[in-house]
């Protein structure tokens, strides 16, 4: 049985699919509504029904689908087939068609965050890095001038030990005894702090 004349009188009214009415023929909003009325009311649930497993139960995207389907045989209402079979295969491409289009956009797209994920992300902290230089700063102020002088040049200002020899106005072996000294100096007043 065809779908116009099975719903000529009741549910279409006006608004034939063989190209009387619909969104594109340009009948007036009464039939393009009782158009989407009537496809809605036959076809929604099964076409709902077929969806689900091809969403994989994504109850909110089958419903998409079947709306956007429906829309688009408003859109093209006036040619599609009047025969009731011949529509319903043409509205099962359509949807299949429409999930095949969203799981390649969604496989192109990168996943989406949860902003409930941004919450847990950890925050560099400078407070260890702080406390340790404020620790070093306590002790190197317990050296003597001459061994904190050799350790400032050769381990803070990257120099060698020529270099500081030069700036400082002594002999290299003066400066490896200082910096010996120094650190072994430095290292026991760090452990002392624990």
């Amino acid at each position: 049985m065809a779908l116009v004349e099975r719903h000529a009188s009741n549910s279409f009214g006006a608004a034939k699919l063989d190209g009387g009415g619909g969104g594109a023929s340009g009948l007036g909003e009464d039939s393009d509504e009782q158009l989407v009325k009537a496809l809605y009311r036959e076809f929604a649930g099964p076409l709902l029904g077929h969806l689900l497993p091809l969403t994989g139960n994504d109850r909110q995207w089958a419903e998409d689908v079947v709306q956007e389907t429906l829309f688009r045989a408003w859109r093209n209402a006036g040619r599609l087939a009047r025969d009731r079979g011949l529509l319903w295969a043409w509205l099962l491409t359509v949807a299949r068609r429409i999930v095949i289009d969203g799981r390649r956009r969604r496989s192109a797209r990168p996943r989406e965050v949860e902003p409930a994920a941004l919450d847990i992300v950890p925050v560099p902290d400078q407070s260890e890095q702080t406390l340790s230089a404020m620790v070093v700063s306590d002790a190197m102020r317990g050296l003597s001038r001459e061994h904190r002088e050799a350790i400032v040049e050769t381990y803070f200002h990257h120099r060698s030990i020529s270099e500081a020899a030069q700036i400082l106005g002594i002999r290299p072996g003066t400066v490896k005894s200082r910096v010996y000294y120094g650190l072994r100096a430095l290292r026991n007043a760090l452990q002392d702090e624990g």
